[in-house]
Parts: structure tokens; sequence; C-alpha cells
């Protein structure tokens, strides 16, 4: 019995405090969460554009922020800039290479939230068949109930990456090197 009574307890420690992470699936359906990207063109203005097929979950614990976790899959080929020839380049081995590497995503590593709603998440970031850490920004936008009972909690992040950490060959110049990322998440809560 005493063989069983430990994995019994351990057990139901990590169920009791699992029930407070609250699961969320990221609502790509309705639209209402984003990759968006700019990077300065020849330096000379920004270009726009957007990952339009992805999908994920997070979860998130009120009394332990810390504890939340986020991961995405990302669908590279659905890069879109609002240009079809551009978004044709983008998707060549120039760019993203989507022939070679058709998935991308984020995986966090760890989030570290101040009272303000502002945070700090850690992860890994998959692009072109490279993996590198990264660090978003960000901000818990809001909570609450929607129209439709259920729940939702939302986040905007950013961060920015380098072209060449993620083996991307094309070089437009030194103004053109970075590209930011900017991404807003809202999730239904499951």
């Amino acid at each position: 019995m005493k063989r069983y009574l430990i994995p019994m307890l351990l057990a139901g420690i990590f169920t009791v405090t699992g029930v407070q992470a609250e699961q969320y699936a990221i609502d790509t359906k309705g639209a209402h969460a984003f990759i968006q990207f700019r990077i300065k063109h020849l330096g000379y203005s920004w270009l726009f554009g957007r990952f339009n097929q992805f999908g994920g979950q997070f979860t998130y614990d009120e009394k332990n922020p810390s504890a939340s976790k986020i991961s995405v899959d990302i669908d590279p080929a659905s890069v879109d800039s609002n240009h079809a020839e551009r978004d044709k380049h983008l998707r060549s081995d120039e760019f993203l290479h989507v022939s070679k590497f058709p998935k991308a995503g984020f995986v966090s590593t760890s989030y570290e939230e101040s009272s303000d709603g502002k945070g700090v998440l850690k992860g890994d970031l998959t692009l072109r068949g490279v993996t590198k850490p990264v660090v978003i920004q960000t901000e818990m936008i809001g909570n609450g109930p929607d129209p439709w009972g259920g729940y939702r909690r939302g986040f905007f992040g950013t961060t920015e990456i380098a072209l060449a950490d993620y083996g991307i060959p094309f070089d437009l110049g030194p103004a053109a090197r970075k590209v930011q990322l900017e991404l807003s998440v809202e999730g239904i809560r499951q």
C-alpha cells in the first residue's frame, strides 16, 4: 500500500494545482488573433504583412501568472503582404523557403507578469527550420465574458528578430535586417 500512496498523493497535488490554470484556444476562426510583421523597405518606408493561418492554445493562472504557457503553430506559406508577387518572393528560398520548411511556431519557456498587466514572455521561435530564443514584451488587454456565453482573455505582444538569425539570406541593406513582430492573441476559455 505504501508504494502506491506517494504516487497517489503526487497525482492529487498536480490535479489540484493544475485546476487553477485556465485553458484557452486562440480564436483564429473568428479572426480575433493576429500575427503581423513590419520591416523597413530599403530604409525608406515600412512594409507590413501578416500570417493568415495559425493556431494554438495557452494557459493562464491568475494566482500564479508565471505558470502560464503558450504554444502557437504557424503556416509560413500563409504570409500576406497585400501584394501577390511579393508574397510569392517571401515564400521562396530567399526568404521563408516554405517548400522546405512548411512549419513555424513558438513555444514559451517562461512568463513574468508585473502588477500592471505587462509582462515578459520568453520562448523558442522556429522559423525556416531554425529555433532561437526570443523575448516578447506583453500587455494583458482584458478578460471577461463574451456575448455568446463564453469567457475570453486577450494579450498583445511585440518582439524583434534578425533575419540572419533564422538563415534568411536575402539582404535589402542595413535598415532591413530586422523584422518587428506584433502579436494580438484573444483566447476562448475551454
